[in-house]
Order: structure tokens, then C-alpha cells, then sequence
């Protein structure tokens, strides 16, 4: 899974800082951004190979980022959420509007390691 890129958007940098410390000792290249309109913008020019997405943040939700991802930018990279609103309702929305898979916060660190790996391995 060397030089993989992963977009990781989630408004809170404490939680961010700890899967990027993981994701990049795992060798994977972690573009962090704190809102759904940067990760619109990077979106544009800058296609990862899997991003994770937190549902509640500035501008753009996770699940307006599935969307957009799914029938604007018409990708079918993994796109894994987390939140910690994991209520039935979100969970199935995200799952409808294309997610692959769903973590409720706290999120270990090694378990979305392994999500994110087995997502990789499906494309």
C-alpha cells in the first residue's frame, strides 16, 4: 500500500493528528484537510485513491462529499465515513449515497488502518 493517497477530511485536528500519524507510518501519503469546501477544491485537481470523510463539518457534509464525489467528480474511489453521530439514519444515508464503508468516532487508529487497506485491495 506504499505511496497510496488518502484524503482525510475531518474538522477536528486532535482525532486527524492521530490517524496521520498512523496512516503515514503505514506508508501512506495523507493530505489533511478541516472542511468539506477544501475538500471540494482538492478534489479537483487531486484524485486520491481512497478518502475518509467525517459527516459533520464546515461548508460541505460527508454525506453532500459522497454525492459530490459519486456524481460530479464520477469516481468510484473507496470512500470510507466516520462520525460521531453513528445513528441508524446517517449510517444508512451514507451507505445509500455511495459510502463503502462507515466508522462510528472514537475510531481506532489500527481499525481504520485495516478498513482502508481492505477497501484498496477491492480495486
Amino acid at each position: 500500500m506504499l505511496n497510496k493517497k488518502i484524503l482525510l477530511a475531518d474538522d477536528d485536528e486532535l482525532f486527524a493528528s492521530l490517524l496521520i500519524f498512523r496512516l503515514k507510518k503505514a506508508g501512506f501519503q495523507v493530505t489533511h484537510v478541516t472542511d468539506g469546501k477544501q475538500a471540494k477544491e482538492h478534489l479537483v485537481d487531486n484524485l486520491p485513491d481512497i478518502v475518509v470523510f467525517d459527516i459533520m463539518m464546515p461548508y460541505f457534509s460527508g454525506i453532500e462529499l459522497i454525492d459530490h464525489v459519486r456524481n460530479e467528480v464520477k469516481s468510484n474511489i473507496p470512500i470510507i465515513i466516520v462520525s460521531s453521530a453513528g445513528n441508524e439514519e446517517n449510517v444508512l444515508n451514507a451507505l445509500e449515497m455511495g459510502a463503502n464503508d462507515f466508522m462510528s468516532k472514537p475510531v481506532s487508529p489500527s481499525e481504520l488502518l485495516v478498513r482502508v487497506t481492505r477497501e484498496l485491495k477491492k480495486m
